[in-house]
């Protein structure tokens, strides 16, 4: 619909402002809409790797214990819409577009001066959006860091910070300690805190929960879970106890992300959300979060995966190690600049027997060509289209093709699949 197209082309000119951090923009626009983040009860997850695992898992839940639930995640792989969601439906063309013409007509009646990005004029839309719905409980992703991403104005129930590594060193600093100064900010006075970060960002997230009077849960100590087999675990938490609870996400990482998204559903209990025991198991035995360890198709057999930093591709290799160990593999690589492309592909390398590189349909896009000195033997291609092409031209049946190395890859691909194999 022409409505649609318009909202998409102003929300992704806003593209040009870049990535701001900062509150004040995306403030001054709740203000001019009414604060519609004061009427929505929230969870808040931040973290380097999982957060949308954490965010789909605790939907799942919530949506089975019969409440309506919101869901604000980015980027989206292939529309737009699926970054806004209320119990599992995302919002329509329609109201993109009426939401959008809406709130830009507001903003420029009571501020036309002001300028903001487009993660702040999506988030106020994101919120405004919830509140029409009376969404019951709503559950926010972080952006980007957390102390100063646009999301983080709101006052949640209950905070999460799934785990700290390096992701986005540019923006949020150098060093362990100091990125997870960053995705600490999301930490409210009295709000508990959910976490499974580790060591010194551990000691640092305590820290600062510390200061805000914020009682901390820390995986592996308050809680924790033991894994059974493929997808399924035992979980020990703050007062509830669940044996051979099965997890519809594949890889043992999603097991921990599981672990966190209990232990948030235990704290909200207290805060008028109880969930039992069935919903909890049907919720996360139902679990779909697109693009992640996902295996879309067989014969070959193609698996997506949105890893996008080094933590990430750890969990991966960890994943293709068990489920896969002797498949010959065509790996599908392509990365965004800011990212440590050099250690990722030397931990994919002994994985792959074939290897492409491709670029982005992104100007944030690293060019395959400044890949090629870390994997001389791979096969360059220009869009993401001629990758597959060429990875399917090498693949048998019996092989594995793996795309990999950043959600936008992985939207492209997905689009792109449905019409190739």
């Amino acid at each position: 619909m022409k409505e649609y197209a318009d909202a998409l082309e102003f929300l992704y000119g806003l593209e040009k402002f870049g990535i701001v951090f900062g509150l004040e923009n995306i403030q001054r626009i709740l203000e001019i809409i009414g604060n519609p983040q004061e009427h929505v009860k929230a969870v808040h997850v931040g973290g380097t790797n999982g957060k949308g695992s954490v965010v789909s898992m605790l939907a799942c839940m919530l949506s089975e214990a019969g409440y309506r639930v919101g869901k604000y995640t980015s980027p989206h792989l292939v529309s737009f819409t699926e970054r806004i969601t209320v119990d599992e439906e995302e919002i329509t063309e329609a109201e993109v577009a009426e939401l959008t013409a809406e709130i830009r007509q507001t903003i420029q009646r009571e501020d036309s001066d002001r300028a903001f990005t487009f993660f702040d004029f999506t988030t106020a839309l994101a919120y405004e959006y919830f509140r029409r719905r009376q969404a019951d409980i709503v559950l926010v992703e972080v952006g980007l860091g957390g102390r100063l991403d646009s999301t983080n104005v709101i006052s949640p129930l209950v905070s999460i910070i799934t785990n700290v590594g390096f992701d986005h060193m540019g923006y949020l600093g150098n060093t362990i300690a100091e990125i997870a100064r960053e995705k600490a900010g999301i930490i409210k006075r009295g709000v508990p805190v959910v976490t499974g970060a580790r060591d010194n960002a551990r000691e640092v997230i305590e820290g600062i929960a510390g200061g805000c009077e914020s009682p901390v849960h820390v995986l592996g100590g308050d809680f924790r879970y033991e894994r059974r087999t493929d997808q399924v675990m035992s979980y020990t938490g703050l007062s509830m106890k669940l044996d051979n609870v099965f997890v519809n996400l594949k890889g043992d990482h999603q097991l921990a992300n599981g672990a966190l998204a209990l232990c948030a559903v235990e704290l909200l209990k207290v805060c008028g959300f109880p969930a039992e025991e069935r919903p909890i198991r049907n919720g996360l035995s139902r679990v779909r979060w697109p693009g992640r360890i996902e295996i879309v198709r067989e014969k070959p057999t193609i698996l997506l995966d949105g890893a996008h930093n080094v933590d990430g591709v750890q969990a991966l290799v960890r994943f293709l190690d068990t489920r896969f160990p002797e498949k010959r593999t065509t790996l599908v690589f392509g990365v965004m600049k800011d990212k440590e492309y050099e250690k990722m592909i030397d931990l994919l390398r002994p994985r792959a027997d074939v290897i492409v590189l491709t670029r982005l349909a992104n100007e944030r896009g690293l060019p395959p060509e400044a890949m090629k000195g870390l994997a001389a033997e791979a096969t360059i291609t220009q869009d993401v289209r001629s990758a597959l092409l060429k990875a399917r031209a090498v693949t048998s049946d019996r092989d594995l093709i793996l795309i990999t190395g950043s959600l936008y890859l992985i939207g492209e691909a997905r689009a792109a699949i449905d019409e190739m194999f």
